[in-house]
């Protein structure tokens, strides 16, 4: 199935094409990607409205989160993230419990590329949020995400925060296969929680760094 121009956009951000301060225009996007402006221009207004994109004078820039927003985003996603665990305790098929399981053993060979263990990391939390069975929910983590990917780097960039990352899914995945709902909503709050820790401590480095 083509992907549309908002999904194409949505992914470059993801990925990093497109980085918080760089300016978007219509006709290289086109370009890039192969299609029309108009469907370019209304993907662009699209983002703009779910706030990935900002203006800067007649331009659009990707956003760029500064600490009280992330700050916010972690406090909202830490909620979602551990009902979404709570749900799937409750809820996740047997074969949804073992595709988890599955996962976190195949992540293990990643720990050491940032890079390719994020996205990973990514296809992980969003199976939990499907075993979750609340479409609502969903949707909601699905715009947390989104949002996430306004964050010029991965938490995972840390050094050895891949290894104990892994040891964190483990933790949660072994809570879900145990039917266990407070035990893995605590386990996927604590998760979030060290992954904001830790962010914070990479920025608190860099910006050290730039002095």
């Amino acid at each position: 199935m083509q992907k549309d121009a908002y999904t194409l956009i949505l992914e470059a951000i993801d990925q990093g094409i497109y980085r918080p301060g760089d300016r978007l225009v219509e006709s290289e996007l086109a370009e890039r990607f192969g299609v029309s402006r108009t469907p370019i221009r209304e993907a662009l207004q699209r983002l703009e409205t779910q706030s990935l994109l900002e203006r800067d004078g007649r331009s659009l820039i990707v956003a760029s989160l500064d600490h009280n927003q992330m700050s916010e985003l972690y406090v909202v996603r830490r909620e979602l993230e551990g009902l979404a665990a709570r749900l799937a305790a409750r809820h996740a098929t047997d074969e949804e419990v073992t595709l988890l399981r599955r996962m976190v053993e195949e992540d293990n060979a990643l720990v050491d590329d940032p890079t390719a263990l994020s996205r990973a990391n990514r296809r992980f939390h969003k199976q939990i949020h499907l075993a979750s069975h609340n479409r609502f929910l969903v949707q909601q983590l699905d715009l947390v995400h989104r949002t996430m990917a306004l964050m010029a780097s991965t938490s995972l960039a840390a050094r050895g925060r891949g290894r104990i990352a892994q040891e964190e899914h483990d933790g949660i995945v072994r809570a879900i296969e145990a039917r266990d709902e407070d035990a893995a909503d605590k386990a996927l709050r604590d998760h979030i929680s060290i992954a904001f820790m830790t962010r914070l401590q990479l920025d608190a480095e860099r910006r050290k760094a730039e002095r």
